[in-house]
C-alpha cells in the first residue's frame, strides 16, 4: 500500500508541468470538451491526450465520452484532498511526521 507521501508525490509530479496546471485552471471553470481546452494551447491533440491521461491517473480529472467528443472535469473530491494534504505537509499539525515516533 502506498504511503501518504508516495500518493501525494505522484499528484504533485503531475502538477509540476505548467501545461497541466493551466488545464486544471481551465477546468476549475467547469467541464470542457477537449477541443475547447486545445484552444488555449499550441500543441496537438495527442499531446493533450497525454496530459489528460496523467491528470486522470492521479485522480484529479474525470473524463466522459459523448459521441466522438471527450469531456473533462475536475474531480472535486480529490482536488480538495490534495489542497488539504499540502496544507498538512507545510503547516505544523498533529499529523506532522515530526510529531510521530519512528515506529509509526
Amino acid at each position: 500500500m502506498e504511503t501518504f507521501y508516495e500518493v501525494n508525490a505522484k499528484t504533485f509530479k503531475a502538477l509540476s508541468d505548467s501545461n497541466r496546471l493551466k488545464i486544471i485552471d481551465l477546468l476549475s471553470c467547469g467541464e470542457k470538451c477537449a477541443c475547447e481546452i486545445l484552444n488555449y494551447f499550441n500543441f496537438t491533440q495527442p499531446t493533450l491526450s497525454h496530459h489528460m491521461k496523467v491528470l486522470i491517473e492521479c485522480g484529479l480529472v474525470n473524463a466522459r465520452k459523448d459521441g466522438t467528443w471527450n469531456y473533462y472535469r475536475l474531480n472535486s473530491k480529490n482536488t480538495n484532498k490534495i489542497v488539504i494534504s499540502l496544507m498538512n505537509i507545510v503547516l505544523e499539525t498533529d499529523q506532522c511526521v515530526c510529531n510521530k515516533s519512528k515506529e509509526d
